[in-house]
């Protein structure tokens, strides 16, 4: 038994000529916020502050549909999403249609912590926020250009935009390809084990490319985008419907609690099994200390490190950053 760690800032169809300038940054930043993640266990911070802090700093870093980086309402705006579980207690708390909050991640352990509910969103969210003193800002600050011209491609093509799809060329087949793609790509997550066992996951979103405004998807769902318990710790990243439909992180749970798996069979069979294809990524960590991420999509951003030395940045199959 040992710490572990890991993190992903999404999984979908993200195309292998993704260009350096949109990897790179992407790269860089799993990595430190890997980092972030391994000096805090290191310095024997529970699980619960990892994966709050780890989670902060993604939401902080543009390049991800979180915070700073959340992608666009068909109206335009933001419309924020988190959730955050403690696997010793089983308390968690979520939010949702946070339009002014910088870190919603926080918000949904003030959740936990300060009231008697599991669940705020929309208005109430907000106003809670103002009654704990967290930092808001104009929401125009969440809004990025990259994300304008995301929407205004999704717009033209009338779709639900894939978050890493690449501006609309004059070619019949690929637009084929990707005309029915859900946004599935960006969310971020992090899940984290202490060295007794102590786990916790936490998750954040801005949900999807030109979603109808007041959806809402897997990330704040407990069970759902997000679950821990005594056995294990998951974060949920693909398609919001899909992942709720299957109850895929209690899934992964229940599995080891019924079926005796392991974290790696449970989460495979998850993934590959009981999801539909190019639909699912999840990264999870168990009691003791092991990682599992799986994935059905193309590829998932994704970094984990355990006590025994062990780290990986990665987004394809067999393509290992480091």
């Amino acid at each position: 038994m040992g710490w572990a760690i890991a993190l992903h800032g999404g999984a979908g169809d993200i195309p292998l000529s993704l260009p350096p300038e949109r990897r790179h940054p992407r790269e860089e930043a799993l990595r430190h916020c890997l980092q972030i993640g391994v000096e805090a266990l290191k310095a024997k911070l529970p699980p619960l502050d990892v994966v709050e802090r780890v989670v902060r700093e993604l939401e902080n870093i543009p390049q991800f549909n979180a915070g700073k980086g959340s992608v666009l309402t068909s109206n335009g705006t933001v419309e924020m999403e988190a959730s955050i579980m403690d696997g010793t207690t089983m308390d968690c708390g979520a939010v949702s249609g946070l339009t002014t909050v910088v870190n919603a991640i926080s918000l949904a352990r003030l959740v936990m912590e300060k009231t008697p509910h599991i669940y705020l969103a929309f208005d109430g969210a907000e106003e809670f926020a103002r009654q704990q003193g967290v930092e808001t800002l104009d929401s125009s600050h969440f809004i990025t250009a990259e994300n304008i011209e995301r929407l205004k491609q999704a717009k033209e093509a009338n779709r639900v935009q894939i978050d890493y799809t690449q501006p609309i060329q004059n070619d019949t087949k690929k637009e084929t390809a990707i005309a029915n793609g859900d946004s599935q790509i960006g969310t971020v997550g992090c899940v984290a084990v202490d060295g007794n066992g102590n786990l916790a996951s936490a998750t954040s979103t801005g949900g999807l490319v030109n979603k109808m405004v007041g959806r809402i998807g897997d990330t704040p769902l407990i069970g759902a985008g997000t679950y821990a318990d005594a056995r294990c710790a998951v974060s949920a990243t693909g398609k919001g419907e899909a992942i709720i439909r299957g109850t895929v992180a209690r899934d992964v749970a229940a599995l080891m609690e019924f079926k005796g798996l392991s974290l790696e069979e449970a989460a495979t069979c998850v993934v590959h099994e009981r999801t539909p294809k190019g639909t699912l990524g999840l990264i999870a960590v168990s009691a003791k200390g092991e990682v599992a991420m799986p994935y059905n999509t193309t590829g998932m951003f994704r970094a984990c490190a355990t006590e025994d030395g062990y780290s990986e940045v990665a987004i394809w199959p067999s393509a290992k950053i480091d």
